[in-house]
C-alpha cells in the first residue's frame, strides 16, 4: 500500500531540500520515542524537523494502518458514508487523507492537534487537495475535548500510547459522546497496544456501542497472552525513507491493532482472519475470530467448494462470510 499520489507529491515538495543528516537524526529520535512509548510531557513532534521525519518514515505506514481499519469498518457497514469527521491527535492529517480517499463525499473535517509545527505542515499538505472544509484546531486530546462538535466519524489513531493511562477512560467517554455514528481507535500492533484497545473496546461495549471491526461479536476477546489481536500491512519505502532509516529492504510491515464501534449494528457478522493464512496444495488453514465469540484454526479443502475458494482468497484481516457460523 502507498500514499495517494497527491499526498506523496505534497510530501516530496516539503522534504525536497531537507539535509539528509538532519533527517536521519530526527528520524532516530522520533523512532526511539515511539518505541519507548515515552510520556515525559513533551510532544513527539514538537519541532519542524521531527514532523518531517514523521512524513518520511512513519506517515506511509500509519496511513496504511488507518486505511485498512477504515476499509474493514466500511465492509461491514456499507451504508455508512460519513459527512463529518473529527480526528483527535490528528498529526499532519493522515486520517483526513485516508478518510477522504475512501469517502470523497466527506464535507467537514475537524482536526485537533497540540503541536503548532504539525498543524502548519498538515495545513500545507491539505491545501487545495482536500475537498472537505477542514478546520485545524489547537488542543490536547485529554483536556480540550469539551467544546468540540460531534461528528459522524470520530477517530483517534496512534495516540493512546502517548497518554497517561489514568486519563484514558474519561477521554474515551468524551470521544463516544462526540460520536454520532462510528468511533475508530487505532494503535500500534504490539501487545501493549492491544491491551489499550481491549480496554477501549470493553468501555464502549459497556456504553452500549456495537463493535463493527475487527471483532464480529461483543463477547470477551477469546485471545490470551502471549497471543494478541493485531494485523499487518506491507508498505513500500521511498528512496528517502530507506536513506533516512539506513534500510536496505524496499518495504516494511506495519503491525497495528484497532477497534471500530458504532451506534448502529453491523450489516452482517462474519468470521475474521486474525493471523497469516497457512496455504498448501488444495488446502488453506485460517485462524478465525468467530461471530459466536471464540477463535479457532479451521482447515478448508477443495471438498468445501465455494467456501474453500473464498477462504483461499483471504488475507490476514479479511472476513469469511460463508464460514458456517
Amino acid at each position: 500500500m502507498e500514499l495517494p499520489a497527491t499526498l506523496r507529491q505534497a510530501v516530496d515538495r516539503i522534504l525536497e531540500k531537507v539535509p539528509l543528516p538532519d533527517l536521519k537524526q530526527a528520524a532516530k529520535t522520533l523512532s526511539d520515542r515511539y518505541r519507548a512509548e515515552l510520556r515525559d510531557g513533551r510532544l513527539h513532534m514538537a519541532q519542524d524537523m521531527a514532523v518531517k521525519a514523521y512524513l518520511t518514515t512513519r506517515m506511509p505506514a500509519t496511513y496504511a494502518a488507518v486505511r485498512a481499519s477504515l476499509d474493514a469498518l466500511a465492509e461491514v457497514r456499507p451504508d455508512f458514508t460519513p459527512k463529518t469527521l473529527l480526528d483527535v491527535g490528528a498529526g499532519p492529517g493522515t486520517v483526513l487523507w485516508a478518510t477522504s480517499d475512501l469517502w470523497p463525499e466527506l464535507e467537514l473535517a475537524t482536526l485537533l492537534e497540540a503541536s503548532a509545527a504539525v498543524r502548519k505542515i498538515g495545513e500545507t499538505l491539505a491545501a487545495d487537495a482536500i475537498a472537505a472544509r477542514t478546520i485545524w484546531q489547537a488542543g490536547d486530546v485529554t483536556t480540550d475535548l469539551a467544546d468540540l462538535q460531534p461528528a459522524d466519524l470520530v477517530t483517534c489513531a496512534y495516540v493512546l500510547d502517548e497518554i497517561v493511562p489514568a486519563s484514558l477512560p474519561s477521554m474515551v467517554d468524551r470521544l463516544w459522546q462526540l460520536t454520532t455514528d462510528t468511533l475508530l481507535v487505532v494503535e500500534p500492533g504490539t501487545p501493549a497496544g492491544w491491551q489499550r484497545i481491549l480496554a477501549v473496546r470493553q468501555q464502549l461495549i459497556a456504553a452500549g456501542a456495537h463493535v463493527l471491526a475487527p471483532c464480529p461479536h461483543e463477547a470477551p476477546c477469546p485471545l490470551n497472552p502471549p497471543d494478541w489481536c493485531h494485523f499487518s500491512r506491507r508498505v513500500a519505502r521511498s528512496r528517502l525513507h530507506r536513506l533516512a532509516k539506513e534500510a536496505e529492504v524496499p518495504w516494511e510491515d506495519e503491525k497495528f491493532t484497532y477497534v471500530a464501534a458504532s451506534r448502529q449494528p453491523a450489516a452482517f457478522r462474519a468470521a475474521r482472519v486474525i493471523a497469516p493464512p497457512k496455504a498448501g496444495s488444495g488446502k488453506v488453514t485460517l485462524k478465525l475470530c468467530e461471530p459466536r465469540g471464540d477463535a479457532n484454526e479451521r482447515l478448508f479443502t477443495k471438498r468445501d467448494g465455494e467456501t474453500f475458494k473464498a477462504a483461499r482468497r483471504l488475507d490476514w484481516g479479511g472476513v469469511l462470510e460463508s464460514s458456517g457460523t
